[in-house]
């Protein structure tokens, strides 16, 4: 940028930062300990100048910006902390499908693309019975809201609020159908159940919801969402880890795309592989 650009860009952005924060060039001066006539000159757009880097450094302090913006070096006016902290967080991650965060993300991405790796099955294609299993812990008016609420992600997706791509291990149906694992003190009756319910709403809900089937030896995920391209959350426990930098998020949607292309069983299949898996026993 050559010299008087960025002269004029410093002077614009110092205005604008005094108005947006409602500085006065009286208040700016007492707080940053030079004389008012001093960011008066700086101001000026005939004779346009630039502060010495201690009162610069004051002035980005005092107005909450960063020195880099004022000095046209970067088009974002918040200090690197507040960078930082906007594109990288952590909210905590109740172990129920109720969490009003998760809710809150879903809406956020009405219309837009959502890509998801979930830790088990899908939770919107759970049968009750098998969400009861999974928290009898919980109070009665918990697992109500739980069966309740994974009802209405059912519902989101089944009235097209989004587009919805989901991949996960063929090993959590085969598991499933097998009483291993996870789902090893689940009821053979139960197992069924959610084998042929998860099927058949694979295949009602098809294209708008498209389940991809990869072989967990052969690639890996940890449980993740992606909410069009702005949001991508990672499940790690005792909290979701928040990402909203456009280039991590855009590196968490390449790594669902290669589980896609990876994948063992395509959406299309997806529904007449699970119903395959359905173990013999009373009729449904």
């Amino acid at each position: 940028m050559a010299s008087r650009d960025r002269h004029q860009t410093f002077r614009l952005r110092l205005h604008q930062a005094m108005t947006d924060h409602g500085v006065t060039k009286s208040g700016l001066a007492r707080a940053t300990g030079v004389d008012r006539s001093t960011i008066g000159q700086l101001l000026k757009g005939d004779a346009p100048r630039l502060p010495n880097a201690q009162l610069a450094a004051d002035m980005a302090e005092t107005l909450g910006v960063s020195l880099d913006w004022l000095l046209g070096l970067t088009n974002r006016p918040e200090p690197a902390g507040d960078i930082l902290a906007s594109a990288l967080g952590l909210s905590p991650a109740e172990r129920d499908a109720a969490d009003a965060q998760i809710i809150e993300w879903h809406q956020e991405a009405v219309g837009s693309k959502i890509r998801h790796v979930p830790a088990t099955l899908p939770e919107m294609l759970k049968i009750p019975a098998l969400l009861e299993w999974e928290y009898a812990a919980s109070t009665p008016d918990t697992i109500r809201q739980i069966i309740g609420t994974a009802h209405s992600y059912f519902d989101w997706v089944r009235r097209g609020e989004a587009d919805y791509e989901i991949a996960m291990p063929v090993q959590e149906l085969t598991a499933c159908a097998e009483g291993s694992g996870y789902y090893a003190n689940l009821h053979p009756d139960h197992r069924r159940q959610q084998l042929q319910f998860f099927a058949d709403q694979c295949e009602a809900l098809f294209p708008r919801l498209r389940i991809f089937l990869f072989d967990k030896r052969q690639a890996f995920s940890a449980p993740v969402t992606v909410f069009g391209n702005a949001l991508g959350i990672i499940y790690v426990g005792k909290f979701y880890l928040s990402l909203r930098e456009r280039a991590r998020v855009a590196s968490l949607i390449e790594h669902f795309d290669w589980l896609v292309r990876e994948c063992q069983i395509d959406a299309r299949q997806t529904a007449d592989f699970a119903r395959g898996l359905i173990p013999p026993g009373r009729a449904l």
